[in-house]
């Protein structure tokens, strides 16, 4: 333990790179995902493209996209940017059926009554149906993050500095202190991204809150009104025998 409080500073700053490394890609990757999922949804046509496209960019190992990534971008072998793309191809590949399904789980009823309403179909899109598909599309939102995290620790095979440098560097030196703290810190990681990820989806969604607010109540409601039907049924059980 004397190690980790040496190496604290360290730790917090390699957890901070790989946070960003997974981070700032999850949001780019969102934002390019909801247009490719709707287009999926709305042109049934061309949705195997788009999902299938999509998916099968993600079947790319990711050590041989990080080394590929500088001869695309004319970029030197351990500028940041070469992680940043490739994170976004995989966020990418993973939410656009996230969001497929997310806009799917919208009832139809909803969508035809915002019509009548006079939403035209992008407004609809975004005034209704994607507020609805929050819920899905955060468990997707949340795959994307985990899986994030671990990819990016690979990128320390090639020399990206973040915690996955500690996987490396423990199993050369045959140090497994460092090694579990890499791997703690990964996890510890991956959690606060779930948690950041849960409180944005309470946060967009009060209309879930209210409603399982409503449901809770009505079944206290339910197990009151029981309770008192058993009693008055055994009272009145009780005066019959007397």
């Amino acid at each position: 333990m004397t190690w980790v409080w040496e190496h604290l500073g360290d730790i917090g700053g390699y957890a901070v790179s790989h946070a960003l490394l997974a981070g700032i890609p999850l949001l780019v990757g969102l934002a390019l995902a909801l247009p490719l999922g709707w287009l999926a949804r709305r042109f049934p046509r061309v949705a195997p493209v788009i999902v299938g496209g999509s998916g099968l960019l993600y079947t790319i190992p990711s050590l041989a996209l990080f080394i590929l990534m500088p001869l695309l971008l004319g970029s030197r072998i351990l500028d940041s940017i070469n992680v940043y793309v490739a994170m976004t191809i995989y966020t990418v590949a993973l939410l656009v059926r996230s969001v497929v399904d997310a806009l799917g789980s919208v009832p139809e009823a909803t969508a035809l009554a915002a019509t009548s309403m006079g939403y035209r179909r992008v407004g609809r899109a975004l005034a209704v149906e994607l507020p609805l598909a929050v819920p899905v599309l955060a468990s997707g939102l949340r795959v994307a993050a985990v899986s994030n995290v671990s990819i990016v620790s690979v990128a320390s095979l090639i020399g990206y500095p973040q915690l996955g440098y500690y996987l490396t560097d423990g199993y050369q030196r045959s140090f497994p202190l460092e090694i579990g703290v890499g791997i703690v810190g990964c996890v510890l990681l991956a959690l606060v991204f779930d948690l950041a990820i849960r409180g944005a989806e309470w946060a967009l969604t009060p209309w879930a809150r209210a409603a399982a607010s409503s449901s809770a109540a009505g079944s206290r409601y339910s197990a009151i009104a029981k309770r008192w039907r058993n009693t008055s049924t055994r009272q009145s059980e009780g005066v019959g025998t007397r």
